[in-house]
């Protein structure tokens, strides 16, 4: 079996970088509380933003698909973005895809066959329960807040953060750039007492809403996943007049910091598609984002049916 240390895994750095990475972004379920206009389903554009700021494309990962298509699909892709959200994380069609996306890059990852996957705030809480193989979530008060990142001693010789600036990085421990919309976190309590997710996660970055501390970055030992409680699209992309949203210099070069090492990630995968015309039947070009500004709390949102 495959191991990974802080320099990946080192057979990927042997072979041609993949220079036309698409990764995945997982939808969700609409839920009756949104009261969206439109479809069954969502992605966020910043999450598409995100991504195509640092070089890559994006396919959408429709949910209610069967195995056999998200098995194709992943091997069509170069990584996969598990976005923010509210859904159930255990029962929902948003889990049951990203349980099934979990297992084949595990797998994949034993085998050489290089696949990274990124976690956004739903998507932290949910690489915690598919690794614990239970929901081990906090409730905190983290609805609308902007905070510095309390660092640990791994974050400097982490993968995700070890190429960022200095002063960025001294920006992200003093200053109020994370923005955090969540109810649930991932205590450090709960981590450092369930022995699956100490084996698999290496903790880079904590923060507390007065109570409890909380993991707010964190990255697997073995394999190319990584997952932060906060939100890195928001500074450049979302522009809602709302507490925790920070659009200054240092918050736009984090999210770009950040977007440009998942896709660096994403290159390493030499996953594609059959033929040039399925890969361009799969993007997300054909859809049109949803704009409505004077109810909208989020910029721009993609629906489907």
């Amino acid at each position: 079996m495959l191991r990974f240390g802080p320099e990946g895994n080192k057979a990927v750095h042997n072979r041609q970088l993949n220079h036309r990475p698409i990764i995945g972004v997982l939808a969700q379920e609409n839920l009756p509380e949104d009261h969206f206009p439109q479809g069954t389903s969502h992605i966020r554009a910043s999450y598409v933003k995100f991504l195509e700021s640092a070089g890559a494309r994006v396919v959408p990962i429709r949910i209610n698909r069967t195995v056999e298509e998200y098995v194709k699909l992943f091997n069509s892709i170069n990584g996969l973005l598990l976005p923010g959200g509210h859904v159930d994380i255990q029962t929902s069609q948003y889990t049951r895809a990203a349980k099934i996306f979990y297992n084949l890059a595990i797998k994949a990852n034993d085998a050489g066959d290089y696949f990274p996957v990124w976690g956004t705030c739903q998507g932290l809480q949910q690489l915690s329960v598919l690794t614990a193989n239970k929901n081990l979530l906090t409730n905190t008060d983290t609805k609308a807040v902007a905070l510095p990142l309390t660092f640990s001693s791994a974050a400097q010789t982490s993968r995700l953060f070890r190429h960022f600036p200095k002063s960025l990085l001294l920006a992200l421990s003093q200053e109020n750039i994370t923005s955090n919309f969540h109810d649930w976190s991932l205590s450090v309590q709960n981590y450092s007492r369930n022995a699956d997710l100490k084996r698999f996660y290496k903790v880079l970055s904590t923060n507390t809403d007065g109570k409890v501390e909380f993991i707010s970055t964190m990255e697997a030992y073995r394999y190319p996943f990584y997952a932060v409680q906060w939100h890195p699209e928001k500074g450049p992309f979302e522009w809602i007049n709302k507490s925790g949203m920070d659009h200054s210099v240092p918050a736009v070069q984090t999210s770009f910091y950040s977007a440009s090492f998942f896709v660096s990630e994403a290159r390493k995968s030499q996953h594609k598609f059959w033929s040039e015309q399925e890969e361009e039947k799969a993007l997300i070009y054909h859809y049109t984002p949803y704009f409505k500004p004077t109810s909208f709390v989020l910029v721009q949102i993609y629906f489907f049916d």
